[in-house]
């Protein structure tokens, strides 16, 4: 009897694993089939300017208007990115590693004045003060102290990297106050007005992180969320943070700040890389890719002489898998959600609607594309600059369907959604559905070169459905155009100008809006054949025409991420 039990246990194992291949084998059939066809780029402009030291700019200076701002327009545009690449004869390697330089656009009665400075980390002072690179970042690892002896300098080799405070990927905002934010423990508070350095914030002061996204998610109330990892001796975790919306009282900075839950990776000491994660009104998205860090890498690169950035791998047998928690009692679902390898690195919206969860985000099919931003290769021209950019994999805006209501009782490999072009099928073992997304574009954004930097009216429709994402087009290694995606019939507008490199836009809501899109986009241009012929782009956001531009005298590196601070 014993014997016929464990062969019926065997038949069954063996039959849970076949419906199991069987799903995932279908799923990368139907994916395979929807691969978008890259359009190979020749004769690419050359981008060298964008990615040249600049100088600040610590005083307003006026801009010359052509066309109209609207006057309605009143506040700060805050832009975060690099903008010195070398101290003395030493130079960085990778496009993150820039001395964080602050832009403030103010916008008032239509008329525009410009200033910038560079954030005064302590990695850009120590640089500064010995003109030479002295603190290490993503991509370039600082050689030891010349002036030290032999022994000093092997010993060095022994040291750990120190976190970089070079923040130079994006204007976040905790408890009212404005920060400078990257991806290590450390943020800045800065004055958006002056844009002068307020106060280094250390993360790892409040909460056991060691690191945190530059991309936090807020609630209505302005509960602020956000991701980091802890590293321990038993590996890594990946952390989700929850920061109260109000001061106790005016030194207050992160105080209050707690992890909500930890999630345990797949493989603790080769954890993933991520940039930004997705938030629905009762969901925190965490999606774990195949993006690897190998911790020993990463922890022994100054001994092996190697950048940070060497420990970071594209792993393709890998899927990628959506972990859901709960925000309001930090539970983890058992319920874990896998796809093909994909890469991203920016959410576009995460909403439920009748049981489910929509997550769209901008994907790619490969993961490499980080380890490519040298500088090196943003500055090449002709062919090998051709030959750089047609390597790259193109993001496009994808929707994930993700079905809440998954039991022991749901069917296995039938398709639990009913309700949209995706699909979902539960496997054998309960705790997995494996999805294949819904293109959130048609044909004619191949010809843009995809899309990213994606962004919406937030204050309105972030975490609820939504019917209009913007981005910037890539047919370069940088954007090229911009675009406004309508996903009612997802048709495309479209902004471009030969020669012409936009920023990610930035969607400002009108007065008293009702629609969804009444409003304007804010988007700097760079021009990197023409010398100090920077200028400030105002659309329409429904209709995508120029309403007016404002030119700025000044030479400016193409950055990452900003903000619209509105003035009271």
């Amino acid at each position: 009897i014993s014997c016929e039990i464990w062969k019926l246990n065997y038949l069954l194992a063996v039959k849970a694993a076949l419906i199991q291949l069987h799903v995932r084998h279908n799923c990368i059939l139907a994916e395979a089939a929807k691969e978008p066809v890259s359009t190979l780029q020749k004769g690419l402009e050359t981008i060298a300017p964008l990615v040249r030291s600049v100088e600040e700019t610590p005083e307003p200076i006026p801009t010359t208007v052509q066309g109209t701002i609207p006057s309605w327009i009143n506040g700060n545009l805050l832009r975060n990115g690099p903008g010195k690449f070398e101290f003395g004869n030493t130079h960085y390697n990778h496009w993150f590693d820039g001395m964080a330089m602050l832009h403030r656009f103010r916008i008032e009665s239509g008329q525009v004045t410009y200033m910038s400075r560079f954030l005064q980390s302590d990695a850009y002072k120590k640089n500064r003060d010995r003109d030479r690179i002295v603190m290490s970042e993503f991509g370039t690892l600082a050689m030891p102290d010349p002036c030290k002896n032999f022994f000093q300098r092997f010993l060095s080799r022994f040291e750990m990297i120190e976190p970089t405070d070079n923040a130079s990927v994006s204007f976040v905002k905790y408890k009212g106050d404005y920060y400078v934010s990257t991806e290590t423990n450390f943020m800045h508070r800065v004055n958006p007005e002056s844009l002068e350095t307020v106060e280094k914030v250390d993360w790892s002061k409040f909460i056991a992180v060691n690191g945190t996204t530059a991309h936090p998610h807020y609630d209505p109330d302005g509960t602020s969320f956000n991701m980091g990892n802890s590293y321990g001796s038993k590996g890594a975790l990946y952390n989700i943070i929850r920061v109260p919306p109000e001061k106790t009282d005016g030194k207050d900075t992160l105080q209050g700040a707690k992890i909500l839950c930890s999630i345990v990776p797949a493989n603790k000491s080769h954890p993933s890389y991520y940039h930004s994660f997705a938030m629905s009104e009762n969901y925190v998205v965490f999606i774990e890719q195949p993006i690897k860090m190998d911790l020993l890498k990463i922890v022994t690169c100054k001994l092996r002489g190697k950048a940070l950035s060497e420990g970071i791998y594209w792993d393709p047998k890998q899927d990628t898998v959506f972990h859901l928690v709960d925000k309001h009692t930090g539970k983890v679902s058992s319920v874990k959600y896998h796809t093909k390898a994909i890469s991203t690195f920016h959410q576009i919206n995460a909403f439920e609607e009748d049981g489910f969860l929509m997550l769209d985000m901008c994907c790619a099919d490969d993961g490499q594309a980080i380890n490519n931003y040298l500088i090196q290769n943003l500055r090449k021209s002709g062919d090998a600059l051709d030959k750089v950019y047609n390597t790259l994999s193109r993001p496009y805006p994808r929707r994930f369907v993700l079905p809440l209501q998954v039991t022991n009782e749901t069917p296995t490999g039938q398709n639990l959604n009913t309700r949209s072009s995706t699909i979902a099928r539960r496997s054998a073992l309960c705790q997995q559905v494996f999805c294949q997304h819904e293109d959130l574009h048609g044909d004619d954004l191949h010809q843009y070169g995809g899309l990213e930097f994606p962004q919406i009216n937030y204050a309105r429709v972030n975490a609820r459905p939504y019917r209009y994402f913007y981005g910037c087009g890539f047919r370069h290694l940088v954007g090229d155009s911009l675009l406004k995606m309508d996903l009612k019939d997802k048709t495309l507008k479209v902004w471009y100008q030969k020669g012409f490199y936009p920023s990610e836009p930035v969607f400002v809501p009108s007065p008293g809006a009702e629609e969804e899109d009444d409003g304007v986009i804010l988007s700097v241009v760079l021009t990197p054949s023409q010398d100090k012929a920077t200028f400030l782009l105002v659309l329409d956001a429904r209709t995508f025409e120029e309403l007016g531009r404002a030119s700025v005298p000044v030479n400016m590196a193409y950055g990452f991420h900003g903000t619209f601070s509105a003035s009271a």
